[in-house]
């Protein structure tokens, strides 16, 4: 069980300050699904890749895409081909879905959300993966800022996404944890001004990270989020 220590109002994290999630490594463990998703894609498309979770990790679909598949398709073919292989991970996905939910993640989240801290979901993913993910997780209506990437112009590495994220619960970046996997989101949430949690879920250590936990259970995570204060500006 998690061991939440009120620190104010009922909360344990300090008034002021809001967490963000990444969704694919943070919620869901689901690189390994969605490199094997790519695999049997291409494959039927008689493509061989090497290093193929390199090439994807932590990129917006269209990216993914383009690099994959050659950058000179038409916009359609890029979204039938990124359409496709969101549905193939889908089904891959769905009758194991339960073993990947990162350990702890929906109970933080639930009790963040009894506590009334503002939280937001950031995400390069396509918008049906998000619909299914918190529908699986039971976490629809948990975030009230949720930021896909199809919302903004540019993707993580950028920091849009977590700048807008930040924007819609009006708080500003420097006083948001952010939790994230991918060195690239980890990239995206530090040129935000944003405190990073690193969820080890893609790489084995995260050093640039304020915090670096294997899942939600870990009991590093609840002491270190109630020693948090806000930047007042």
């Amino acid at each position: 069980m998690l061991s939440f220590r009120q620190v104010q109002n009922g909360s344990f994290l300090a008034p002021g300050l809001a967490l963000i999630f990444d969704m694919d490594g943070v919620l869901i463990d689901s690189t390994a699904t969605h490199t094997h998703a790519w695999d049997l894609y291409l494959d039927r498309l008689g493509i061989k890749e090497e290093g193929l979770m390199d090439r994807m990790l932590g990129k917006r679909n269209d990216e993914i895409v383009k690099a994959l598949l050659g950058g000179e398709l038409p916009e359609d073919e890029v979204f039938r081909h990124g359409a496709a292989k969101e549905q193939l991970y889908r089904e891959l996905m769905d009758p194991v879905f339960e073993e990947h939910v990162v350990g702890g993640v929906t109970e933080f989240v639930r009790k963040a959300v009894e506590a009334g801290i503002p939280l937001g979901l950031a995400t390069n993913a396509e918008p049906p993966n998000v619909e299914f993910v918190l529908r699986r997780t039971g976490l629809e209506g948990a975030f009230q800022a949720v930021v896909d990437g199809h919302q903004v112009a540019n993707p993580k590495p950028h920091p849009e996404v977590y700048v807008e994220a930040a924007r819609r619960l009006n708080v500003d970046p420097a006083n948001c944890i952010i939790f994230e996997d991918s060195p690239g989101g980890m990239k995206a949430a530090q040129a935000a001004g944003a405190r990073v949690v690193a969820v080890l879920t893609t790489v084995m250590e995260a050093p640039e990270a304020k915090l670096a936990i294997p899942d939600f259970l870990d009991e590093r995570l609840m002491p270190w989020l109630t020693s948090q204060a806000p930047h007042n500006f």
